[in-house]
C-alpha cells in the first residue's frame, strides 16, 4: 500500500505544479491587456469609495448630513374653474457642511405645460388605423396649458432673482447660504389642473358626466425643494415623466378650501376635525377608533350621492399637520364614501382609511380598507413599525399613485355593480402597492428620479410577501385559489422578458427615462431577483436580518443603490457581487442544464484511459496497483468487467479496507455500487447556485444544492463525480423552477420530449 500512497502524491505534486503553469499563463495574459471578466469579481470599479458621509459596510456616516424643507401653505381648489392656487412660504435649512449660492425648487406641473420638452420627447408614426378618440387626441386636440404660473417669489418681502429652465427653478441668493443656516421665502402660484383620466397623469381630477362632478386627486401641485446631498450636491435633473421624485424631508402646516360639501384626506394628521366633520361622522370616527376587525362607514354610499347633488357655493378650509414628511397630496370630492378601521401596528394604532365614490362599490367597500390595514402589519414586520398615524386608499380610475400617508389606486366595477377576478385582485394588489411605498421612498427616501429600481423594485418585492399574507389573513377573498396569485416576484413570471429580444431589455441599474420596458425593468426583475435571493441564494433568516438592517439603517434618510447592495452583504455575510452584476448590473439571464451523464464502474484491472492518465505524469499501470474506473459502454469496459460483476467493488479496494480500517470504521462507510460523473452546463450569462433533484430506481428522490461558487473558475460548464448506493434514473436542474430559468429544455436527463411549437399549432388545426 505504500506504493499507491507514493505514487498518488507524486502525482498531484505534477498535478499543483500544472496549475502553477496555468496561473503563471493567465498572468502574463492579464499583463498582455486582458481584464478580469471573472462573474465573482468585486464590484469596486462600480462602487464609489466609501467616506465620511458612506461606510462602506452600507450605512449613513459619521458626517452624513441631510438638509430640511419646511412648508406653510394656503391652498384654494376653484372646482367651478378647476383651478388650484398656492401661497406657499419655504424655510430651508442648510445642514450640509457647504456654502450654497442658490437654491433649486422643482415645477413639476411645468411637464403639462403648452410647449414643454416633454411632450415631443418620444416618437411618434402614423398608425394605419386608429379610433376616433386617438385620432383625435394625436392630431386635431390644443395642448392642455397646465404648467405653474409663478406670479412672485419674495424673501423678507423683497422679490427674488429666479431662472426657471422646465421643470426646475434656480432662485440665485444675494449672499450664499452658510452651513448650518436657514433660508426663508414665498412662492405664489396657480394653475389649470388636468384631467388626469384623459392625459394619463399622476395628478388631476376625473369627471363625472352623469351628475357633473370632480374627483381630484392632487399631487406635484405645488413648488417644492430639489435635494441637496453628499453623492450628487443639488438634483436638478429634469422631470420627463418616467423619473418620479427626489424629495427632502420636512414639517408641513397647510391650510386647505375647498367647496363646502367636499369630504377630503391628505397627507398628515386633520387639526380641525369638528369644524369639517357632521356630528354623524364625528360619531362613527370614534366607533371607527374602536373598531380593529372591520371598517366602520363614516360617510355611507345614501349620504355621497345626496351630496352629489348640493355643489355648494360656500367654502370650508380644512388644517393638516405633518411632520416629517418628503411630501404632500390631497385629494377631495362630494362623491366621497368613506370608511375606517383602527389597526394594531406592532401595538400602535394607526387608522386604515378608504376614500370612493359610489362606482367603486361593492368592491371597494369589502376590501380597501382591509387591504391597507395588512399591508402596514405585513411591511411593519419585514422593515420597521409604521411610524405616522393613518393610511389613506383613495379610488381613482386608472390610477396608482402614492405619497406620504395617503395614495391613488385603480379597480372599478362596471355599470351594474359587476367585476371579475382580475379587477378584484388588481385592485388589491395594486392597493398593497401603493400603500406600501409609504416604506419605499416616503421613508427610505431613495431617490426616484435616478433609480426607479430602488422605490418600485424593493416595494414589489415587500408587495409579494404583503399579499401572500393578505391571502392567509382573508382566505375567503382568494377562494377557490388557496394562495394569493401574485402578477410579479414569481421567478417564472419574469422569465418572458428576461429571454426577450435584447434590444428592448436595459440594466436594472439604467436610469428610468432611458428603459423601454419600465414595468418589467423596475417592478418585476428586481422584486423576482429579491424573491430568488431570499428563496434560494440567502435563505430567509439572513436575508430577512439585512433587508430589515437596510431599512432601518435608512429610515428618514436618502440610500443608494451601494449602501443597499453594501448593507446586504454586510449584514448577512454572504458575499453578493456575483449576484449583483448579473442580475443589477447586466441584461443577462439564467439558464442551466444537464450536458451529459456518464455512468461509471470501477475495477482493479488497467484500463486505456488510466494509463493514457497515468502517462501524462510519467508514471505507468505497472507501477502501482491502481483503482481505475471505466465508462459503461467504452471501449475499456467490456475487458474491464470480464468474468466480473460491474456492481462488486474492486479486490484492491477492498484489500486496502481491510489493512487500513477496523471493523466497526468498514461498518460506518458508505457502499456505493455506482458512479457517475454529470457535465452541468450554463448557456445563460449569470450564475446561480445549481439546484439539481436526483431520483433513483427505488422510487426515491433527493434534491442536492450545491453552491453558486461552482461556476467560479468555469463559466460554461461543471461537471461533479457522484458515488451513490442506488441507480440514478433521472436528473433535473432546478425542479420547483426557482431561478427564472429561460430554458427549461436542457434541464432534465432523461431529456423530456417537447413538441414543436409548430407542430402544435398544425395539430390545433387539424383537430
Amino acid at each position: 500500500m505504500r506504493k499507491i500512497k507514493f505514487l498518488t502524491s507524486a502525482i498531484l505534486m505534477l498535478f499543483f505544479v500544472g496549475l502553477s503553469a496555468q496561473e503563471e499563463q493567465q498572468q502574463s495574459e492579464r499583463q498582455e491587456g486582458h481584464t478580469n471578466q471573472n462573474k465573482f469579481r468585486q464590484l469596486y470599479d462600480e462602487f464609489s469609495t466609501p467616506n465620511q458621509y458612506r461606510t462602506g459596510a452600507g450605512a449613513p456616516g459619521e458626517a452624513y448630513y441631510q438638509n430640511q424643507a419646511d412648508y406653510k401653505m394656503d391652498i384654494v381648489l376653484d372646482d367651478k374653474n378647476t383651478k388650484l392656487t398656492g401661497k406657499e412660504t419655504i424655510t430651508y435649512h442648510n445642514n450640509s457642511p457647504n456654502k450654497l449660492e442658490y437654491l433649486w425648487v422643482q415645477l413639476d406641473q411645468n411637464i403639462r405645460s403648452k410647449n414643454s420638452p416633454a411632450q415631443e420627447k418620444n416618437p411618434s408614426k402614423m398608425n394605419p388605423v386608429s379610433s376616433p378618440e386617438r385620432f383625435t387626441n394625436q392630431f386635431l386636440k390644443e395642448s392642455f396649458d397646465g404648467g405653474f404660473n409663478i406670479e412672485k417669489i419674495n424673501h423678507n418681502g423683497k422679490p427674488l432673482n429666479y431662472t426657471i429652465n422646465q421643470t426646475m427653478l434656480r432662485i440665485d441668493l444675494a449672499e450664499p447660504l452658510a452651513a448650518g443656516e436657514s433660508y426663508t421665502f414665498s412662492i405664489d402660484w396657480w394653475y389649470k389642473i388636468n384631467n388626469h383620466v384623459t392625459d394619463r397623469a399622476r395628478s388631476g381630477y376625473e369627471h363625472f358626466p352623469e351628475d357633473g362632478n370632480n374627483v381630484y386627486v392632487i399631487a406635484q401641485f405645488f413648488p417644492r425643494m430639489a435635494v441637496y446631498n453628499d453623492v450628487e450636491g443639488w438634483q436638478n435633473m429634469q422631470f420627463w415623466g418616467n423619473g418620479e421624485f427626489a424629495l427632502p424631508f420636512g414639517d408641513y402646516e397647510v391650510n386647505i378650501t375647498v367647496p363646502a360639501d367636499h369630504i377630503m384626506e391628505a397627507t398628515g394628521e386633520l387639526q380641525n376635525r369638528k369644524q369639517v366633520y357632521t356630528k354623524d361622522m364625528l360619531k362613527r370616527y370614534e366607533e371607527a377608533k374602536k373598531s380593529f376587525d372591520k371598517p366602520v362607514i363614516i360617510v355611507n354610499q345614501e349620504e355621497a350621492e345626496k351630496a352629489e347633488k348640493g355643489f355648494s357655493n360656500k367654502t370650508k378650509t380644512w388644517k393638516y399637520k405633518a411632520n416629517m414628511v418628503r411630501d404632500f397630496a390631497f385629494s377631495t370630492s362630494r362623491k366621497f364614501v368613506v370608511d375606517m378601521m383602527n389597526t394594531d401596528v406592532q401595538g400602535k394604532e394607526v387608522m386604515a382609511i378608504s376614500l370612493y365614490p359610489k362606482e367603486g362599490n361593492p368592491l371597494w367597500e369589502e376590501y380597501s380598507t382591509r387591504a391597507v390595514a395588512t399591508t402596514l402589519e405585513s411591511y411593519s414586520d419585514q422593515t420597521f413599525q409604521y411610524p405616522y398615524h393613518k393610511a389613506i386608499s383613495v379610488h381613482a380610475k386608472n390610477q396608482g399613485m402614492e405619497y406620504p400617508m395617503i395614495c391613488w389606486n385603480y379597480g372599478r366595477p362596471d355599470e351594474n355593480g359587476e367585476y371579475s377576478d382580475r379587477v378584484k385582485y388588481g385592485m388589491i394588489s395594486v392597493i398593497i402597492h401603493e400603500v406600501g411605498h409609504n416604506f419605499f421612498p416616503m421613508i427610505v427616501n431613495s431617490d426616484e428620479r435616478q433609480w426607479g429600481w430602488m422605490d418600485e423594485g424593493l416595494n414589489t418585492f415587500s408587495q409579494y410577501l404583503a399579499e401572500q399574507e393578505f391571502g392567509k389573513k382573508y382566505p375567503e377573498a382568494i377562494a377557490p385559489l388557496g394562495q394569493y396569485p401574485s402578477r410579479r416576484g414569481i421567478p417564472s413570471k419574469i422569465v418572458p422578458y428576461m429571454k426577450g429580444d435584447q434590444q428592448f431589455i436595459a440594466p436594472i441599474m439604467s436610469n428610468p427615462e432611458q428603459v423601454i420596458q419600465l414595468g418589467n425593468n423596475a417592478y418585476g426583475k428586481p422584486a423576482t431577483a429579491l424573491n430568488i435571493l431570499r428563496e434560494t441564494v440567502m435563505g430567509k433568516d439572513l436575508f430577512d436580518h439585512a433587508y430589515k438592517t437596510y431599512a432601518n439603517r435608512w429610515m428618514f434618510k436618502h440610500p443608494t443603490p451601494e449602501d443597499f447592495f453594501r448593507t446586504m452583504e454586510d449584514a448577512s455575510g454572504v458575499d453578493l457581487d456575483w449576484f449583483w452584476r448579473g442580475w443589477f448590473y447586466t441584461t443577462d439571464n439564467v439558464d442551466m442544464g444537464v450536458k451529459s451523464i456518464k455512468k461509471y464502474y470501477i475495477t482493479d484491472k488497467a484500463t486505456k484511459e488510466g494509463a493514457e492518465f497515468l502517462e501524462r505524469y510519467g508514471a505507468k499501470p505497472e507501477d502501482m496497483e491502481g483503482i481505475y474506473v471505466v465508462e459503461e459502454g467504452s471501449e475499456d469496459f467490456e475487458e474491464a468487467m470480464k468474468g466480473k460483476d460491474p456492481l462488486e467493488n474492486a479486490s484492491t479496494l477492498n484489500e486496502y479496507l481491510m489493512d487500513n480500517f477496523s471493523e466497526q470504521d468498514r461498518a460506518g462507510m458508505k457502499n456505493p455500487k455506482y458512479f457517475y460523473e454529470i457535465t452541468f452546463e450554463k448557456p445563460g450569462g449569470i450564475p446561480m447556485p445549481l439546484i439539481v433533484e436526483y431520483t433513483y430506481a427505488d422510487g426515491t428522490s433527493e434534491k442536492v444544492t450545491y453552491p453558486v461558487q461552482l461556476w467560479r473558475k468555469n463559466d460554461a460548464e461543471v461537471t461533479k463525480a457522484i458515488a451513490s448506493e442506488k441507480e440514478i434514473t433521472s436528473v433535473v436542474v432546478d425542479p420547483d423552477l426557482e431561478t427564472a430559468d429561460v430554458d427549461v429544455s436542457n434541464n432534465s436527463w432523461p431529456q423530456d420530449k417537447t413538441t414543436d411549437k409548430f407542430e402544435e399549432f398544425k395539430e390545433s388545426l387539424d383537430n
